[in-house]
């Protein structure tokens, strides 16, 4: 009974850490052939201005028959109901179990009228008890499948990235509305070698309706749109997306262009798409999949969910909302109005990189590996784009604890906590961007590619042991990604106190040997900001007397 509430307590706790989840998620999807070294990998940013983020642990557990499961729904911790519990859960660490399975999302929305408010499960709570329960994406697809047919399906609309250590699939869900059991989905596999992407629209359109080895789906997901009249067509014209989540202007500029962008850094010929992503085109939608010009590393896999449209049109650090100092971010809301009498609206683009991410991850599955040491969950708190992605093994029995869930909260300061300390650091460098911005990427880098260096070293030292006896190989995978989560905490919190005393006051301070004072540099605004400065004032600013005035 002791382990049963635990695992109650550790439940409704997360429940609560994920409330107030807002549509703003961005997945990445790469399969097997796409990647340099063949494993499969998925992203995931978790975005929301009240998230508070942490490393989520479900231990293995073996419960007695009998045993009922009480499911809060993840955005409010409203109790919604209670279904039969597995005898074996899996181990699962973030979004990652023991058996390299993952799962991300992004919210789509879609039609209003199709939640179902008096269903059991939501779309967290069917995440993560895919992950309890099953082993392969194809496994977790058919349970969420039969969970929402049996218990109802309570959210909006979800694009969900399920992969294991051979395969990746694309499932979007939406429900029926009240009175109408269930959900309807599709899933499709990603054809080896290609990659995919979704943030907060739903991307899949036409689907083939007999090849179940690479494509599953709800068998009315038709039937039940012409039942609606939301489609009248044949078959075969059936899209799921144009008909349960058409894509409109917000869509297109605040969501699929996310997607754009991955997209055109690895293959260079997104330009053709362009006009669809800024919202101009809406015909012109792209590929669900394409294939990358190269294999992707798993640093350029970390690399491309740090992405601010830089080198586009809607580059960020480009127009006079970066300010002096370039900084790629923007305040809420998202769309604005130059004051309450004025008839146009205006908006802040919406990149991956963004201030109010909780946490991300690149989920990394390799088959050549046994499955307690091919899984590892790359782990980051905060802003992607001054993250650390830490690596944490799936396998492993406790997360570090400055990671763990309950060190702080959204609301109560704990200088024990990553997720507080990266925080510190970016909104620091928010302040001067240009200027410090360098400094972090540096220290970023050098951890990050030290961890993925010394990968090879663990996992030959953690198969040795595991060839005497499996748990000695996840005790001691446990401790590595412990230590590596306290490195990356007492690496951040230095570097914190390092900025802060060099950029402080607008100044660039520098030590210099044998002096008591150190060297300082005033680089102020720069020439651009100076010069839009004078555009906009005249002369009111100019110094009277100086020669050649």
């Amino acid at each position: 009974m002791k382990k049963i509430a635990s695992f109650i307590s550790v439940l409704i706790l997360s429940l609560f850490i994920m409330q107030d989840f807002v549509v703003a998620c961005t997945n990445f999807l790469i399969t097997k052939g796409a990647s340099k070294d063949g494993s499969v990998m998925i992203s995931y940013t978790a975005d929301s201005h009240t998230l508070y983020g942490e490393l989520y642990h479900w231990p293995a557990q073996d419960y007695p028959e009998g045993t009922m499961m009480d499911i809060y729904e993840w955005d409010t911790g409203k109790f919604l109901g209670r279904i039969p519990q597995a005898l074996h859960t899996f181990n699962v660490v973030g979004n990652m179990n023991e058996h390299q399975l993952a799962i991300g999302e992004t919210t789509f929305g879609g039609r209003e009228e199709l939640v179902d408010t008096t269903a059991i499960l939501d779309y967290g709570n069917l995440m993560f008890i895919a992950l309890q329960r099953t082993k392969t994406a194809r496994e977790a697809i058919l349970l969420i499948a039969e969970l929402v047919e049996k218990y109802g399906y309570y959210s909006e609309g979800e694009s969900l990235s399920i992969s294991d250590k051979n395969e990746v699939w694309i499932m979007e869900i939406i429900g029926k509305g009240p009175g109408n059991k269930g959900a309807v989905w599709v899933a499709l596999r990603i054809p080896d070698g290609y990659i995919c992407a979704h943030a907060n629209q739903a991307r899949i359109t036409t689907f083939p309706l007999n090849d179940p080895e690479n494509c599953l789906y709800a068998k009315d997901v038709i039937s039940f749109a012409r039942k609606k009249g939301y489609f009248n067509g044949k078959d075969e014209e059936f899209s799921f997306s144009d008909t349960y989540n058409p894509v409109d202007f917000s869509g297109a500029r605040f969501c699929e262009s996310r997607v754009w962008s991955i997209f055109n850094r690895v293959n260079k010929n997104m330009g053709k798409y362009l006009d669809y992503a800024m919202g101009k085109n809406l015909k012109n939608r792209m590929p669900l999949w394409i294939k990358p010009d190269k294999k992707i590393s798993l640093y350029e896999a970390m690399e491309l969910m740090r992405d601010h449209f830089e080198g586009t049109p809607m580059d960020m650090t480009k127009d006079v909302g970066a300010g002096p100092y370039n900084c790629p971010y923007r305040w809420r809301p998202l769309t604005w109005k130059t004051d309450k009498n004025d008839k146009n609206s205006y908006l802040n683009e919406r990149a991956i990189s963004t201030q109010q991410t909780g946490f991300s991850f690149v989920a990394q599955s390799r088959s050549w590996l046994p499955d307690c040491i091919g899984g590892i969950i790359w782990f980051g708190v905060d802003d992607t784009y001054s993250s650390v992605y830490t690596p944490m093994y799936s396998s492993i029995t406790r997360v570090p604890s400055n990671y763990a869930v309950g060190n702080g909260s959204m609301m109560v300061f704990s200088d024990s906590s990553a997720f507080w300390i990266f925080n510190q650091v970016s909104n620091l460098a928010y302040t001067r961007y240009r200027d410090i911005i360098p400094e972090i990427r540096a220290i970023q880098k050098e951890l990050e590619m030290t961890y993925i260096t010394n990968t090879p070293l663990i996992d030959e030292k953690a198969l040795e042991l595991y060839e005497q006896n499996p748990d000695s190989a996840i005790a001691y995978l446990t401790e590595y990604s412990c230590s590596k989560g306290a490195q990356t905490f007492t690496t951040w919190k230095e570097l914190y106190k390092y900025l802060f005393t060099k950029f402080m006051d607008g100044n660039i301070k520098t030590v210099v040997p044998n002096q008591r004072n150190p060297k300082v540099s005033q680089p102020g605004y720069g020439s651009e900001w100076y010069k839009l400065i004078v555009k906009e004032t005249g002369d009111k600013f100019k110094v009277l007397g100086e020669s050649g005035h």
